[in-house]
């Protein structure tokens, strides 16, 4: 029996390289728990699955520049306008949880630094909470008073895990700029690694079999690599027509399993 996917979203965080000589930009990556159901032990984007709570319809009051109906018609193909602005909720949260980065203003309309000491251990209590479960993202949001920065996330594409999957995802990629006054710390549980990789060094390790990603990770890496700023990526982005890619499996004459990706949006 085929297995719905699961609505999900992940960002492909990216800043400018920290050496002062490079003008190349990097992206954050996570490896995945060797006891992962899914994918265990490959580098990946920060992201997950929707929770109920990122599509709370009173969510849209405290989205930056976004809201319901616009989401559906970026979106387009999901089930309702509640869901499509959770991927972009789903999509903040995830990267909170995973890695520890904020994508979200300030009550004075900044992007939240988390490099002050009392802030940052707010914020570290409150993302303890939230991944053992005992409160839920809208009502730390609320709370806080302070604004998710969804204008600052952009939607780059679309991927479908292969029909005969037993865990299957239905996953939007952005695009964003990493925030400032933010570092990263990857959550220790289903992560236990984070890195700052450019496209180009990640998919030179991914060829010499020392770094895994899965199809649609690597397709992304070759795509941003051909980009030369991270202003270049997000422009690329305006106006893009996104259509869904369902990742397909077949044997090659070695008779090893391996991934492609045709167009098209067969669920």
């Amino acid at each position: 029996m085929l297995v719905k996917p699961k609505d999900a979203a992940t960002i492909i965080l990216m800043r400018n390289s920290p050496d002062p000589d490079s003008r190349d930009f990097e992206v954050l990556m996570v490896r995945r728990s060797s006891r992962s159901k899914f994918v265990p032990g490959l580098h990946v984007f920060p992201g997950g699955g929707l929770d109920e709570a990122d599509c709370l319809p009173e969510i849209e009051n405290l989205c930056a520049d976004m809201d319901r109906n616009r989401a559906l018609r970026m979106l387009g193909d999901i089930s309702s306008p509640e869901k499509a602005l959770g991927v972009w909720t789903a999509g903040i949260r995830e990267t909170f949880e995973e890695v520890g980065l904020l994508m979200a203003y300030s009550k004075e309309g900044t992007v939240i630094p988390l490099d002050s000491e009392p802030l940052k251990e707010r914020f570290l209590s409150h993302r303890r909470l939230l991944l053992d479960g005992k409160v839920n993202f809208y009502d730390i949001i609320r709370d806080e008073g302070i604004i998710l920065a969804t204008d600052r996330i952009h939607y780059f594409s679309h991927w479908i895990t292969p029909l005969f999957s037993p865990i299957r995802y239905d996953v939007r990629f952005f695009v964003a700029e990493a925030p400032a006054n933010q570092k990263a710390l990857h959550d220790g549980i289903e992560l236990t690694r984070h890195i700052w990789i450019t496209p180009e060094k990640a998919l030179e390790r991914f060829n010499n079999q020392t770094f895994d990603m899965v199809l649609p990770t690597v397709i992304t890496m070759e795509e941003l690599s051909g980009h030369e700023t991270i202003e270049d990526v997000i422009r690329s982005t305006e106006g893009k027509k996104v259509q869904s890619i369902l990742t397909k499996t077949a044997v090659d004459e070695s008779n090893v399993l391996f991934k492609y990706a045709p167009g098209g949006h067969s669920k």
